[in-house]
């Protein structure tokens, strides 16, 4: 059985209808790259998987759990890790408090996997500025603490979307490397990106969205060989 099961999902944000009849699998240890052009869908897919846009109808299901009509929060308690596009740190905090509040409490610390020294370990750049506030982050160093923060939650599925979106070339390639350990850690991942050369030696799967429909499927070395698809739906 597939670690996460999206089927057949249409989402609205009002009256208007953004998802249609949306399915991916994610098997445990897979990196899964959802791929597209800016409005494909890719975002809200993302969020109608953690709850922040429920699906009028279709199923969800997590480890076998349905998650259609749980809160953001109990999706997030079931180990389903969210790095948003806009990052969502906290200016006023330092890394090291921005760190603590990814923290599990009460009974599931008992199965932390994910210490700040661990991630200090992934990320060895947040150590030198742990004690800066948030707000004066770089937006690469933001972007390392907002999925060093999800980690601490001890996710058993990892979300990232656009992690790559606005950073330098430089910081691009040394987070490519940090994903890529997480990758042979066996962390399982989401990866919405529209940057294809950020992605390329990191999924294992590939759904292409393009108006809110998935319009291609399959592994990434079939992918990457094909080159009218790549222009069809991603223009490169």
């Amino acid at each position: 059985m597939a670690l996460l099961e999206v089927r057949n999902i249409n989402t609205y944000y009002g009256e208007s209808h953004i998802l249609f009849d949306v399915s991916m699998e994610v098997n445990e240890g897979q990196v899964v790259c959802l791929l597209g052009r800016n409005g494909a869908g890719k975002s809200t897919t993302m969020r109608s998987i953690v709850g922040m846009a429920p699906p009028r109808s279709g199923s969800i299901t997590f480890r076998g759990t349905e998650l259609a009509n749980m809160s953001s929060f109990a999706i997030a308690r079931l180990g389903l890790g969210y790095v948003p596009e806009d990052r969502r740190i906290f200016p006023n905090l330092s890394v090291r408090e921005n760190l603590e509040v990814g923290r599990k409490m009460g009974k599931e610390v008992q199965n932390m996997v994910w210490t700040v020294e661990k991630v200090f370990e992934l990320f060895p750049v947040l150590r030198e500025i742990i004690h800066r506030k948030g707000g004066h982050l770089s937006g690469g160093e933001q972007q390392m603490l907002s999925i060093a923060r999800t980690l601490m939650g001890n996710p058993g599925l990892l979300l990232l979307d656009e992690p790559s979106e606005g950073l330098a070339p430089a910081v691009v390639k040394m987070l490519k490397e940090q994903l890529k350990k997480l990758q042979e850690g066996g962390i399982t991942i989401i990866l919405a990106e529209q940057n294809l050369r950020f992605v390329r030696g990191l999924g294992d799967r590939v759904y292409i969205l393009e108006k809110g429909m998935v319009r291609y499927q399959g592994t990434m070395q079939k992918f990457l060989a094909d080159e009218e698809i790549r222009h069809a739906y991603l223009a490169v």
